[in-house]
């Protein structure tokens, strides 16, 4: 469950038989149950920000490895509040592109992915939560949102170079994967397009799902990963097309990364190396959007 309380008012939030319940206990009264319908996330988000000052929000549940929130994402996922910064594209530097790769259109970051290689943020973050929409304009196109990069990872970097070293979180479009699966007769064994967390060169990661299991369309089960990937693989698959807008949450804390696909959390991993160090966005190819991006800071 998760609780979220103000002076006069208490929501609560409950899995009930895989689904996601609430209840307010206001004026001495709870009301009943309700089915959660996500549209009323930032009715609700906003209602909590505007009274941030003595909020307590806290999770203790099957799914918590610790006290800390595992499903709020009322308040953390529509990230009002306060401590929030808008990154543009003035806040990248175009590492190895040309001066074309990279542009600002009306407050959206444009990538045409040509030539391969990044843009990398002007400064560094260590513990932080980062929310930002992504979409592709073709199909099958391929690129990623990178943490914790080293200066060496962009040190000389050529055109048609991807950043060297850090965790990337991928940002792959659904044709991908069904190319593959045309392509080799069956599903990928080695990646999906629902937001795969995997260290890139010298970094390293601990993953939460190095193994899992799917089910295709068809009804039957295939495997993605092994035992001791370093790849960490979606427990869920929410990916949208290309031409439509993902979201993603992602937060960096301590050396553990977690991601949220479209307001659920899916994937992660923990006992990053390094910890510290820049954000890139990735050109891999294909022209790629982002935007509504923002970082919050944290201890």
């Amino acid at each position: 469950l998760v609780l979220a309380e103000k002076s006069d008012r208490v929501v609560l939030f409950v899995l009930w038989n895989e689904d996601y319940r609430y209840a307010e206990f206001q004026d001495g009264i709870w009301s009943a149950l309700t089915p959660w319908d996500r549209s009323l996330n930032v009715r609700l988000a906003r209602a909590i920000a505007d009274e941030q000052d003595g909020l307590h929000a806290g999770a203790y549940g099957p799914n918590s490895n610790s006290n800390e929130p595992w499903f709020f994402d009322a308040y953390y996922l529509y990230h009002d509040g306060s401590g929030w910064t808008e990154l543009t594209l003035d806040d990248f530097v175009n590492v190895n592109g040309e001066d074309t790769t990279w542009a600002d259109r009306d407050g959206t970051i444009v990538c045409t992915g040509q030539p391969i290689g990044g843009a990398r943020s002007t400064k560094t973050y260590t513990n932080f939560e980062l929310v930002l929409e992504w979409k592709h304009e073709r199909h099958a196109g391929n690129s990623g949102v990178f943490l914790w990069c080293p200066e060496s990872a962009f040190a000389d970097l050529q055109p048609g170079q991807l950043p060297r070293s850090g965790i990337e979180v991928q940002v792959l479009d659904l044709g991908y994967e069904e190319n593959w699966e045309t392509n080799k007769g069956a599903p990928s064994d080695w990646f999906t397009s629902h937001g795969d967390v995997f260290p890139v060169g010298e970094s390293k990661m601990k993953p939460f799902t190095p193994r899992i299991e799917y089910t295709a369309a068809d009804g039957t089960a295939y495997t993605v990963g092994q035992p001791k990937s370093t790849r960490s693989f979606p427990t869920r698959r929410l990916t949208r097309a290309a031409g439509e807008w993902n979201h993603y949450y992602i937060r960096a804390i301590n050396g553990e990364v977690r991601l949220w696909v479209n307001g659920e959390e899916v994937n992660g991993g923990s006992q990053c190396a390094p910890r510290t160090g820049y954000l890139a966005l990735e050109a891999e190819g294909a022209p790629v959007e982002f935007r509504n991006v923002r970082i919050r800071e944290l201890p």
